[in-house]
C-alpha cells in the first residue's frame, strides 16, 4: 500500500525521507557526539540568525559574537508583529510552512518554519508515535479536535484527515446526544487510537462511565490515546485508563515549535531533544538546576525561516534530577505563566489550584461535567458549569471553604450554569482565565 500521508508531505516540498533519515541518526548518536551535535546546531542557528535575520539582530543588539546567557529571551509579544519583518533573507511565503498559534496563551501569532524543518516535526510525530505500534501511514485515527465552520476551511481540513488517515470529531457541541454519535462511530469503524484535546476526550471518557461501557470492548482495535494541550490529571488519566481500556499517553507541543515532551512507554515524559534544546529559567533569566521549578525556555535548532531562539513559551515546569542533555525528562508541567491568580492579600495561586479544590469537591458524583474559573476583580470570581443538575446551596458552601482552606478567606464567588462553556475558536477548553 503506498504511504499516503509521506506521500503528501513530500508533494508539498516537504522532504520527509531525508528528515527521517537525519532524525534517526541523531537520535543513535552517543553521548559524546550528542554534545557536539548539539553545540553545533546551537552555534548554527544563532550565527544564521544574526546574519540573515534583521528582526533577530535587532533584538541581540550589538554584540559580537554573543555568550549563549547573554541572548536575549524572546516572548510572544515579541513575535505579534508582522511575519515579513520577522522572515529571514531567503524565505518568503512561497518556500515556507505558514501557520498560526491557538492563541489560547492570549497572544496569537503567526509564524513560519522552513520546509526542512517542518518536516523534521513530522518526523519526530511519526517516531514517538512509533512507540506505541502506531503508524501515520496506516493506523486510523480518532480525532478531538476543532475544525474550521466556514465552508473552504471545512472542507480544505477534512480532505487534510482523509489524506492523514484521520476520522474527525469536532469538540464545540458535547452534549450527550452528540457523544452518544460518537459512540456509534466507534462500533462502525475500525480506529486505531484517538489523538485530541484533553477535556474533550475526558468528557467522553465520562459518557462511557455513565454508560459503563468500555470502548476497548466496543471497538477492539484501538491501541491507544494520545492527549495533548490542555492539562492531563491523575484522577483524569485513570479514568481515561479505565474506560478506553488501553494506554494513556501525555504529549505536550507548542505549534510553533514543535512535540516538546511526549510520554515514552517507560511513562516517563521525556523532551524531544532532537530538535530543541530546552532550559528552565528564574526570573532573571539565569538557568535553574533540574528539579527546579521555572519558565520553560525552549530553542528550535533547525527553524531558519524564523528565529525560536530562547524563546519563552509561556508555561512553567520543571526537569527531572535525572534528566541529561539528551535524555531530558519533564517532571512536572504546572501551567501557564498568565494563569495566575492575584488575591486580595498579594498572594499568588496557579488558576489550577482553584481546578484542583473545585474538581475534588464537584466531581465525586458525576453531575458537574466541566467548569471553567474566570477571576473578574481581585476578591471576585466567577464559576460557570455545565451539569444535569444545578448546585445546590450545600456544594456551593462546600466548595467555597475548600477555597477558603486552599487560598484564603473573603473571596467572593458567583455560579452561573449553563448549557455549553465558551471554546477558543480551535475548540480548547480554557479553564481558568485572569482578567484584572
Amino acid at each position: 500500500m503506498i504511504s499516503l500521508f509521506d506521500l503528501s508531505l513530500q508533494l508539498n516540498g516537504f522532504p520527509i525521507k531525508k528528515a527521517k533519515a537525519d532524525l534517526g541518526t541523531i537520535s543513535r548518536f552517543s553521548e559524546e557526539e550528542f554534545l557536539k551535535f548539539l553545540q553545533k546546531k546551537k552555534d548554527e542557528i544563532v550565527g544564521f540568525h544574526l546574519q540573515n535575520n534583521s528582526f533577530y539582530n535587532e533584538l541581540v543588539g550589538n554584540k559580537t559574537a554573543p555568550k549563549w546567557e547573554d541572548l536575549p529571551i524572546l516572548n510572544k509579544q515579541n513575535l505579534q508583529k508582522p511575519l515579513e519583518e520577522r522572515l529571514s533573507n531567503g524565505y518568503s511565503k512561497k518556500n515556507i510552512y505558514l501557520n498560526k498559534t491557538s492563541g489560547s496563551s492570549g497572544t496569537p501569532f503567526i509564524f513560519a518554519k522552513d520546509k526542512y524543518s517542518h518536516a523534521l516535526t513530522w518526523a519526530s510525530n511519526i517516531m514517538r508515535f512509533g512507540w506505541f505500534g502506531i503508524d501515520f501511514n496506516h493506523s486510523y485515527q480518532a480525532r478531538f479536535y476543532g475544525i474550521p465552520m466556514d465552508f473552504v476551511g471545512y472542507q480544505k481540513e477534512r480532505f487534510k484527515d482523509f489524506l492523514s488517515r484521520r476520522f474527525r470529531f469536532p469538540v464545540f457541541d458535547l452534549s450527550d446526544e452528540i457523544l452518544g454519535r460518537f459512540l456509534g462511530k466507534f462500533k462502525t469503524k475500525k480506529f486505531d487510537y484517538l489523538n485530541g484535546y484533553t477535556s474533550s476526550i475526558v468528557l467522553f471518557a465520562k459518557y462511557l462511565e455513565q454508560k459503563n461501557i468500555i470502548l476497548k470492548e466496543i471497538c477492539p482495535t484501538l491501541k491507544a490515546c494520545f492527549v495533548t494541550s490542555e492539562m492531563l490529571f491523575e484522577s483524569d488519566k485513570k479514568l481515561l485508563e479505565k474506560q478506553f481500556g488501553i494506554p494513556i499517553i501525555n504529549e505536550y507541543g507548542a505549534s510553533e515549535l514543535d512535540l516538546i515532551a511526549f510520554e515514552n512507554p517507560q511513562g516517563e515524559w521525556q523532551v524531544n531533544s532532537e530538535t530543541l534544546f530546552i532550559e528552565i529559567l528564574d526570573e532573571n533569566n539565569q538557568v535553574l538546576p533540574y528539579g527546579k521549578e521555572g519558565r520553560i525556555v525552549i530553542t528550535s535548532l533547525f527553524n531558519k525561516a524564523n528565529p525560536f531562539i530562547r524563546y519563552d513559551i509561556g508555561d512553567i515546569g520543571i526537569l527531572d534530577e535525572k534528566s541529561t542533555l539528551q535524555k531530558p525528562i519533564l517532571k512536572k508541567l504546572v501551567g501557564r505563566t498568565n494563569d495566575v491568580a492575584i488575591l486580595p492579600s498579594g498572594k499568588k495561586s496557579p488558576g489550577l489550584t482553584f481546578y484542583y479544590v473545585t474538581k475534588s469537591i464537584i466531581e465525586d458524583d458525576g453531575n458537574v461535567k466541566e467548569f471553567i474559573i474566570k477571576q473578574t476583580q481581585l476578591n471576585t470570581f466567577e464559576i460557570e458549569y455545565v451539569s444535569e443538575n444545578e448546585l445546590n446551596t450545600a456544594q456551593i458552601q462546600k466548595i467555597e471553604e475548600a477555597i477558603t482552606l486552599y487560598l484564603e478567606p473573603n473571596l467572593n464567588f458567583n455560579f452561573t450554569r449553563k448549557k455549553v462553556l465558551e471554546r477558543t475558536n480551535r475548540g480548547k477548553l480554557k479553564q481558568f482565565k485572569s482578567y484584572l
